[in-house]
């Protein structure tokens, strides 16, 4: 197949691929607006660049992504932020060990609900629902009408259980005191399935990446009411997942592999870049679907009601900005903090450790050397604390420019404080669990605060 840098600039010559273990090389993808990266990493020509063969190929599902990814069947893969962590920790599937050493961006996702349930929360609440960022508030009152007349609980979609997805659902949820394992049910969708499944009335709602949330709003048949960035501002989202044993198999071809990605990151932040790439992704093979729709938020719209005009989202997606590359362990530690928050981990463990075991900045430093790229001096930070632009400092001298990473309810996560944080957090943790965790996380490194913040919602 004619790549989209053949056809635009000919046929390239690839670099000396001389030390990669190997340079052909098989990665998964979800048919998600984020899928970029990977594909236009191949389709500009930055694999090639990097001496690698990449063949990509398009998923069902993340438990599938997951699974051919232990099994050898995948390379690696986009992943969701938290399946590396889920994997080698054992939740929702055997335990296998896997590592990240790469962010493949932050933001992309939003909430949208059916048209039945939009229209009966405006009429619950209409001033809440005309907030922005809309809370959960009148979707409560909604529940709590629905149990007094004995209906069932309301069905809302999420792609996998230790998805950014789940817990930005949850977040919304649990912001305006609704219990998501009591007052809803939670299922997995497969991405590219819920707007049908919104249609046919499987699901009252769902949380889903571009471009099917848009696609909804498109087709009238839902409203979107808030987008992941409302609810954790440049939040991580998905990462370059492979196993512990490939990664320690093939170390050369690991970085190669993780430079070509963070240059195909910054080319895809820039603005005419993005018209390229939205052109490229909604091919039958990558995302199928209409490029004006996969443009839309691309360029930095977003658009909530059928029928309304988009209105300005720059944050939707990015990817190599404000070090979003960077594979952050305190973006581990959330996820981990998330997953025992929800349950989904029944033990206590030393979360600072296993966020080391599992995201790999060490790997990242090593990999973008060769290209200049400025690397945070710490491998944490704190969470929600900038409501604005803010700066850290870089490893080799002068300051990283970062943007706010301010929660929907303002809370600030500290990873240097995860007793703290959990025993706060609604659900609480057993105290006797939560005892034990304490136990096992009481150091860290003191995590970047920031050199300054600005008063202004970012």
């Amino acid at each position: 197949m004619t790549t989209w840098h053949e056809a635009n600039f000919g046929r390239s010559g690839r670099s000396a691929n001389a030390g990669l273990e190997r340079t052909g090389l098989t990665l998964g993808f979800i048919a998600l607006n984020d899928c970029a990266p990977l594909v236009m990493a191949r389709e500009a020509g930055f694999f090639a660049a990097e001496g690698l063969d990449v063949t990509l190929s398009r998923e069902a599902s993340w438990a599938a992504i997951r699974d051919k990814v232990a099994l050898g069947l995948l390379d690696g893969a986009q992943m969701l932020a938290g399946m590396p962590i889920a994997s080698t920790l054992g939740v929702g599937a055997p335990p296998h060990e896997m590592v990240t050493a790469l962010s493949l961006g932050l933001n992309g996702n939003a909430i949208t609900l059916s048209g039945a349930l939009y229209e009966r929360m405006q009429a619950a609440d209409p001033q809440a629902m005309s907030a922005r960022p809309c809370s959960a508030a009148a979707l409560r009152e909604v529940i709590e009408v629905d149990r007094a007349a004995g209906l069932a609980p309301l069905t809302f979609g999420m792609v996998h259980p230790a998805s950014a997805h789940n817990y930005q659902l949850r977040y919304w949820l649990a912001a305006a005191g609704i219990d998501p394992d009591r007052d809803v049910r939670l299922i997995v969708v497969p991405p590219a399935r819920m707007v049908a499944n919104l249609q046919a009335g499987r699901l009252a709602g769902y949380c889903v990446g571009e471009p099917w949330n848009q696609m909804a709003v498109r087709a009238g048949l839902g409203h979107a009411v808030i987008t992941g960035y409302e609810i954790w501002n440049n939040a991580p989202e998905k990462v370059l997942g492979v196993t512990r044993e490939w990664a320690e198999a093939y170390p050369r071809t690991h970085r190669a592999l993780i430079r070509a990605l963070v240059r195909t990151a910054a080319w895809l932040d820039g603005h005419d870049n993005r018209e390229v790439a939205a052109e490229a992704i909604a091919a039958p093979e990558y995302v199928d679907a209409p490029v004006e729709v996969i443009r839309r938020t691309f360029t930095g719209r977003f658009c909530y009601r059928p029928g309304a005009a988009p209105r300005p989202a720059p944050y939707f997606n990015v990817f190599h900005r404000h070090a979003a590359t960077f594979p952050w362990r305190s973006h581990a530690m959330w996820f981990i903090a998330e997953m025992l928050r929800w349950g989904q981990l029944g033990e206590a463990i030393d979360v600072a450790a296993t966020a080391a075991g599992v995201y790999r900045p060490d790997i990242y430093r090593a990999a973008v050397a060769p290209l200049g790229i400025a690397c945070p001096d710490r491998d944490h930070k704190t969470e929600g604390a900038h409501a604005g632009p803010w700066s850290i400092t870089a490893r080799e001298g002068g300051v990283i420019e970062m943007a706010s990473d301010r929660f929907l309810d303002g809370r600030v996560f500290d990873p240097a404080d995860l007793p703290g944080h959990l025993a706060d957090a609604a659900p609480r943790m057993p105290p006797a669990l939560l005892e034990r965790f304490a136990a096992l996380n009481s150091t860290l490194e003191a995590p970047v605060a920031g050199a300054r913040a600005a008063a202004a919602y970012g």
